[in-house]
């Protein structure tokens, strides 16, 4: 038997104890808990950040255009 199949076997076996256990139960718990505290703190996800970071980005490059034009439009009247 390779080490890879030990390891693996061993890992099955005490994946399928802790399932069995109170355990499985805490972290399930644990992760429900800190799921709906970060609900109640407004947090946004890295993709929800990253849209809304390119949307400022064209948004501030908008208006850099939009200040030079009215630049340009003060100067001829």
């Amino acid at each position: 038997m390779s080490t890879q199949t030990i390891i693996d076997d061993l890992s099955n076996r005490l994946s399928e104890l802790i399932a069995k256990t109170p355990a499985a139960d805490i972290k399930k718990n644990t992760h429900a808990l800190l799921s709906g505290l970060f609900v109640k703190m407004d947090l946004v996800t890295r993709e929800e950040f990253d849209v809304q970071t390119a949307v400022l980005a064209r948004t501030r490059a908008k208006l850099v255009e939009l200040e030079e034009r009215v630049t340009l439009l003060e100067k001829k009247g």
